[in-house]
């Protein structure tokens, strides 16, 4: 009787299990012509091999994942990168195939798993001599078979197969170090022009208020009687970011869809393949999710409205127009709900002067601080031409906007995308840079900031209105090719979002970059 032919084992070094007939024990062809190549060749990769496992596991950084740009800068991601194993590089996934088609590099090792990768095959391999060299590493923290829990360096509980998570000897180390799960670090794929909706996403994904909304059930999927409700959709995206064990970027497939099928016209837009307004997307989106958690009624533009759903908490205030006649010097009151602060860049990019802390200042025309916009907007009055009760007739008036109620999120817009009037309208881009801080005080935008306190009282009132940035979404490029990341604060580290790539970002690189929308969380809500 004829047996099966028994494929040969790869070249190895370092003893392994007995071939079994019929099954290669290569990872691939690809590994096989390498190692074909002869002795050398084997000692050598087999050696690149074990100086990867080491770095990755020997001395484990909170996100191990850190690569160099163009530049010689380290970037850290939280999606693994890839170091060749023919030469000391460490790439990120997109860069896998400039680097094997100049050096001829074709097997990568994945940076949190140490698994790995064949460039020809696009897909990871299962080599015997490596995985066996992979496995005892983990296991034993070394490359002999002996084992020891002294000799254990890993914790990350990921890096453990399947097979050995239920053996007792590795229970006490897999519960160490938090998981990245903890703070819902994972990036989200572009399916399409859709970096202005991966953004906001991010933005309220590393919201503390929704955040706790959605995690606590705040908004019951189950008992939900709407189809493709966005708001479950919304619960569905907390759910996995918060709860599954991966930092391998998400598909947001389910809050595209919703709005995909929206009957509403002001979601058109959205589902083309084409660029959209991260600002016009926040608005759509906390309006639908208000409609979902609140009263059902859309907020009027310039009218009071008030609700207890967690939009309204999170994210809404109410602004105070204050009309007087110069007349009569009688006064009207309006005010109004408002989700966010939009306040002009170009105008005062031409100032020279600019009001600070209730002094005039002269500032450099094009250095420019979010507290000169805000001073623009809430603190100076303008003329204005007002039908006055009291006179009967239209007179001319000053009229001051300032903030009745400040929310806990404040939403900022710094507007960079302006209409130019003339023969072609056509909107342009505002690239003036916006000096913004990582505290903002609110107190002398509002009612109670323009009168007079005693020492105490100003101390308390300051505390009150004292904001901490949370998040900062940057638009890079032209108008209609741009592309949009963000900037969240988890804890007091900062990671960069760009897509599906997450990236650990420094204070001075959140601060340096030309912001579009800002949110800052109140202080007290600590």
């Amino acid at each position: 009787m004829s047996t099966r032919p028994t494929t040969p084992s790869s070249p190895k070094t370092v003893k392994i299990k007995a071939a079994v007939p019929g099954v290669p024990m290569y990872g691939c062809e690809h590994v096989q012509r390498l190692f074909a190549q002869g002795q050398e060749t084997v000692n050598t990769s087999i050696f690149h091999y074990k100086i990867i496992l080491r770095k990755i596991f020997d001395q484990p950084p909170i996100v191990p994942q850190t690569s160099k740009s163009a530049d010689g800068q380290p970037i850290t991601n939280l999606t693994p990168n890839y170091l060749c194993l023919q030469c000391p590089t460490t790439l990120v996934q997109e860069d896998i195939g400039k680097h094997g088609n100049k050096k001829s590099h074709r097997f990568y090792v994945e940076s949190r798993c140490g698994t790995l990768y064949c460039h020809m095959c696009d897909d990871f391999v299962y080599d015997p001599t490596l995985e066996e060299l992979r496995l005892r590493k983990i296991g034993t923290g070394s490359f002999s078979t002996f084992f020891h829990p002294a000799n254990r360096k890993r914790k990350h509980n990921e890096l453990f197969p399947d097979s050995l998570k239920d053996d007792p000897r590795y229970i006490s180390s897999n519960t160490t170090l938090a998981s990245c799960r903890a703070s819902g670090l994972r990036g989200i794929y572009n399916a399409g022009a859709t970096c202005y909706q991966n953004v906001i996403l991010q933005c309220f994904l590393h919201n503390p208020l929704l955040r706790n909304f959605y995690l606590s059930d705040g908004h019951q999927s189950s008992l939900c009687d709407s189809s493709h409700c966005l708001s479950c959709s919304m619960d569905d995206v907390f759910q996995e970011f918060y709860g599954q064990e991966t930092t391998n970027g998400y598909t947001a497939a389910n809050i595209l869809s919703s709005f995909w099928i929206s009957e509403k016209k002001a979601f058109a837009n959205l589902v083309t393949t084409k660029e959209q307004d991260a600002h016009e997307f926040f608005q759509f989106l906390a309006e639908e999710l208000h409609e979902r958690n609140g009263d059902g009624k859309k907020p009027e533009h310039g009218s009071e409205h008030s609700c207890t759903c967690i939009v309204h908490q999170t994210f809404y205030g109410k602004l105070q127009s204050t009309t007087t006649c110069q007349q009569c010097n009688g006064v009207t009151n309006q005010v109004q709900s408002f989700l966010d602060l939009s306040l002009g860049v170009e105008n005062l990019r031409k100032t020279k002067k600019a009001l600070l802390g209730g002094a005039t200042a002269v500032a450099p025309p094009n250095k420019l601080t979010l507290q000169r916009c805000l001073d623009e907007e809430y603190i100076k009055s303008d003329k204005c031409e007002y039908r006055c009760h009291k006179c009967d007739s239209t007179r001319l008036a000053r009229r001051q906007t300032s903030i009745k109620s400040l929310p806990n999120v404040l939403s900022i817009q710094l507007k960079r995308f302006e209409y130019k009037q003339g023969r072609h309208d056509k909107a342009v881009k505002v690239d003036t840079p916006v000096e913004f801080p990582l505290q903002l005080n609110m107190l002398p935008y509002t009612i109670r900031g323009r009168g007079n306190q005693d020492s105490r009282e100003s101390y308390e009132l300051n505390r009150s209105c004292m904001y901490d940035l949370l998040s900062v979404v940057v638009h890079v490029g032209e108008i209609d090719t741009g592309h949009y990341l963000s900037y969240c604060r988890v804890g007091d580290q900062w990671f960069a979002f760009n897509d599906h790539r997450v990236e650990l970002a420094s204070k001075s690189e959140v601060l340096g970059a030309k912001a579009y929308l800002l949110f800052y969380i109140i202080r007290s809500l600590a």
